[in-house]
């Protein structure tokens, strides 16, 4: 196994948009380091995998109840990677005890959700194969009307807009998640919006909040992956686009503070 060095100790340079505890990490594992992981998560046994309409997944850490936790230990190959998430980051009070890894195809999304009560307000995400943009858009109880009324300064009358318009200059957004990337977010990015990955081959990510940081290392990520265009940029904006050719897995990398041994002494 390859040794995991400190190599982002000051967060606050990976910060990204402008909600202020959003970080995304390029190149947070090495290749090798991918690669191991990639052989431990398919060399899984074929019972670890669950299937579900729009992905397959592998649950690890325990099952998470209504009132806790019941665990089982982590497997060395991810506590070697959720350690240096905890430590790097300092957004976790105590050690990742749950690990989901998700499978998503080149056409596969996950619907906007937002993660249960059950977890502390912090989640990680470490992408890894193809990348793929995430959209953040604003829980619907932020959400003004449609059709609100606004001044016209120019004259003096009120005209109506049809674009949306959100409370507290919540707005949505998207961004860019890399292979071998990490994405971290808390406070308002995680309880005031919803987070999700379109069901389409091909996302587009014109205005995507880490744009820059992204591609500044896309020509390693084509070495990566060879001839393979990852990242298609092709002058104009509206045809800023990343093709899915290949899988993606995810592992989201949470804190579930109550652990109970028994489910029956709660």
């Amino acid at each position: 196994m390859e040794k995991i060095e400190p190599k982002h100790q000051n967060l606050a340079n990976f910060k990204v948009g402008s909600l202020p505890t959003l970080f995304y990490i390029p190149n947070f594992i090495t290749e090798n380091d991918q690669t191991l992981l990639l052989n431990n998560i398919n060399g899984a046994p074929s019972s670890k995998w669950k299937l579900l309409k729009n992905r397959r997944l592998q649950n690890w850490g325990g099952v998470v109840h209504e009132k806790g936790l019941l665990p089982q230990a982590l497997p060395p190959w991810l506590t070697n990677f959720t350690q240096k998430i905890c430590e790097e980051s300092g957004l976790f009070p105590s050690p990742i005890n749950h690990v989901l890894i998700n499978e998503y195809q080149p056409n596969q999304g996950i619907m906007p959700h937002q993660d249960g009560p059950s977890y502390f307000p912090v989640v990680a995400i470490l992408s890894l194969g193809s990348p793929v943009v995430m959209d953040f858009t604003p829980h619907a109880r932020l959400k003004l009307d449609s059709q609100e009324v606004i001044d016209n300064e120019s004259d003096g009358e009120t005209i109506e807009t049809g674009k949306e318009m959100w409370l507290d200059d919540h707005h949505p957004f998207s961004i860019i998640l890399m292979p071998r990337s990490l994405l971290i977010f808390k406070d308002k990015a995680y309880s005031d919006y919803l987070h999700g990955i379109k069901d389409c081959a091909v996302h587009g990510y014109d205005g995507a909040v880490n744009e820059i940081e992204a591609l500044k290392h896309n020509e390693s990520d084509r070495r990566l992956f060879g001839s393979e265009e990852v990242v298609e940029t092709i002058g104009k904006d509206e045809y800023k686009n990343i093709s899915r050719t290949s899988n993606r897995i995810s592992l989201t990398c949470r804190l579930v503070p109550k652990v109970h041994k028994n489910l029956f002494r709660f």
